[in-house]
């Protein structure tokens, strides 16, 4: 940088005239040629790091690809190499960005872009701390991907990985005994294995916060939301919910009752966490089988049909690609079929877990997973398409508005789709489904089957998160982890773990998101918003009109429809490039995020259940839990808290 424009940025002796002389123009034309000549040069810098931050995040991208799909030491020393190389870089760019006064400049999004640029992130911790933060983060997510289980039944056979032998176990086995030993057991290798570095990255990751001027990383997480009373909307958006949550877990533990008996799942208390199907109990799905309203409806079985029909993980994505392209979306490029690894290879250890990639040069997109061939893949496939579908809307913004407009924007996009893929219309459509219409027992099965995933999927989410809230913030310190995690997972969700737990265990960090440090109220906000979008778009594809019995939301099938298509495509385009209430409005009229369309959506269900849980005089709610997981101790301190909280909450109001 010259002199002249370091001056010029800071101000001094040099803009004392120009100032002077500034006064008598502003007078005559308003403005202030001075800061206009500032704003100019500031939109040429801008515009120039803008462009070099596109060529570091691609460089970074390509090093993360390589070594999560390929697990080596040679590659995850290469990533945490080109990160260190890159931090260096982005600390430049911030020491410079920072000398800017762009808080005065009159165009809004070159503000943004500033605003944006003007926090580091984690680059901003010294180099040595910088790097141990990364060895923390890889440590756990390493041993998350490569921790492996011995067969309950054949102890000698010690290969078991979470996905897909875990997965398939928990989907399948209706032994609780089997199904205690694998829950322990993971939970053992993926949780208790990580707290030394959980913890480690907590305290970094916290000095971090505070170098981008948070008070700490629940704060900073928060600000992505862009709206000052985040954690309040998510506590009234629980409320509710809650109602519904409620009759659903009521009714779900009598028919986890009649299945195992009385000694295996109580009347009143919690449900057993490892009897729900999945490893963490977030969805249901996999007990549908034999809970399910209807049970003497014929049910298609979608992944039987999907096998049947030699679906193959490649006409998977093609049929998604297909739908969006139905909607006058963009087509995957050439190159996302190229490069893309959508099944597990049996040559090298991978990360599994499905996730979308941009890497910022405006072509190359992929998407890597671990596909097997059911309906639960056939979901994820078209929510992981989605994500490359805003990709590749937004990818002529700026590089710092390639992303959601808030976080949970990206997650809901996909799911968003899934929701009319999902729908009997569509399935019959496909060929997946055959028969009539639907009558009222196969709507009510159906909207069972879609509530034991969104509805129940809410308090897990809103727990994982509020539960790292209070770690962040110091509220939760190492040696109350396992026990704050149960007492929320026991409030909130309903659930308890299988054994006794102690401190010993770190069942928390058993779930991919907090051994790779990725922030979980966006999935939270998603399946929120996503009910409100797909509302939206259903009216605009005429394909639900309120109090029409015919044009139901349950039933609702955008594919085909260009005006949703359009619709969409508006909000997706933005990129971050506004704040998302505004992005919210430019699809569905409304900016707040609310519980509305999704009540909506379920209301056929929620009165349902009150009717059938009054019919069996099942207990709503659920009292505490017999099981051990916070010491005496540890339950005197919290009761002393939420008497202490609940004090000061009676004198604010």
């Amino acid at each position: 940088m010259s002199k002249v424009k370091t001056m010029l940025k800071i101000g001094g002796g040099a803009v004392l005239l120009a100032a002077i002389v500034a006064v008598f123009v502003v007078a005559t034309q308003g403005r202030d040629p001075d800061l206009e000549a500032l704003e100019q040069e500031g939109r040429e810098y801008i515009m120039h790091l803008d462009k070099m931050a596109g060529l570091r995040k691609n460089r970074a991208s390509l090093a993360e690809w390589a070594y999560t799909s390929n697990i080596t030491k040679e590659n995850e020393e290469n990533r945490i190499q080109v990160q260190l190389e890159i931090s260096q870089q982005e600390k430049q760019a911030w020491e410079e960005t920072k000398m800017y006064r762009w808080q005065d400049f009159q165009d809004f999004s070159l503000r943004r872009m500033f605003k944006k640029y003007s926090q580091l992130g984690v680059a901003a911790l010294p180099n040595d701390k910088y790097k141990q933060l990364m060895l923390s983060i890889s440590g756990m997510e390493s041993n998350y991907a490569t921790a492996k289980i011995c067969s309950y039944k054949n102890s000698s056979k010690c290969d078991l990985s979470l996905e897909p032998d875990l997965t398939e176990i928990f989907s399948k086995s209706q032994d609780p005994e089997e199904l205690k030993y694998y829950w322990v057991q993971w939970h053992k290798a993926a949780g208790a294995r990580a707290k030394q570095n959980f913890t480690e990255y907590v305290q970094l990751d916290n000095e971090a916060a505070k170098l981008n001027n948070f008070d700490d990383v629940a704060e900073w997480w928060q600000s992505e939301y862009e709206v000052p009373d985040f954690e309040k909307q998510l506590a009234k958006i629980w409320e509710d919910v809650k109602p519904l949550y409620q009759q659903l877990h009521a009714y779900v533990r009598k028919r986890l009752r009649d299945k195992y008996g009385e000694e295996v799942v109580s009347t009143k208390g919690p449900i057993p966490a490892h009897l729900l199907g999945n490893m963490w109990a977030q969805t249901w799905n996999n007990i549908e089988s034999f809970t399910r309203p209807y049970p003497d409806k014929k049910e298609v079985d979608i992944t039987q049909a999907m096998q049947n029909q030699n679906y193959t993980p490649l006409k998977m994505f093609r049929m998604s690609d297909e739908f969006f392209r139905s909607l006058n979306l963009t087509a995957m490029p050439e190159k996302f079929w190229k490069n893309s690894i959508i099944e597990k290879p049996t040559d090298r250890e991978i990360v599994c877990h499905a996730s979308a990639w941009d890497f910022y040069d405006g072509e190359d997109f992929r998407i890597k997973q671990c596909t097997t061939i059911d309906y639960e893949y056939f979901q994820t496939t078209h929510h992981e398409m989605g994500h490359v579908q805003y990709f590749l809307q937004y990818k002529d913004q700026p590089v710092v508005f390639r992303d959601g407009a808030n976080p949970g924007f990206h997650e809901a996009v996909g799911d968003t789709i899934a929701l009319s893929v999902s729908s009997p219309k569509h399935l019959r459509r496909v060929g997946l489904t055959s028969g009539d219409a639907e009558d009222e027992q196969t709507e009510i099965n159906q909207l069972y089957k879609m509530g034991i995933d969104k509805i129940v999927f809410l308090p897990f989410a809103y727990t994982l998160d509020l539960f790292r809230y209070g770690v962040f913030r110091g509220k939760t310190t190492p040696d109350d982890y396992n026990c704050h995690y149960w007492r929320l997972r026991e409030e909130l969700q309903g659930v308890e773990p299988p054994v006794n737990r102690t401190e010993e265990d770190f069942d928390a960090a058993a779930k991919y998101h907090v051994s790779a440090d990725v922030e979980y109220a966006r999935y939270y906000v998603s399946f929120i918003v996503q009910f409100q979008f797909h509302r939206a778009l259903c009216q605009i594809a005429g394909e639900y009109v309120p109090e029409d019995l015919t044009k139901k939301l349950v039933d609702c099938d955008i594919y085909q429809s260009v005006a949703a298509g359009n619709a969409l495509s508006n909000m997706l385009k933005m990129g971050s490039s506004r704040p998302w209430p505004d992005a919210m409005e430019a699809l569905t009229g409304q900016r707040a995020m609310r519980a509305d369309g999704l009540l909506e959506y379920f209301r056929p269900l929620h009165e349902w259940l009150q009717a059938e849980n009054q019919r069996t005089g099942e207990h709503i709610g659920w009292e505490s839990s017999k099981i051990q997981y916070c010491t005496e101790e540890q339950k005197a301190a919290l009761n002393a808290k939420e008497t202490k909280n609940r004090t000061e909450a009676a004198h604010e109001s």
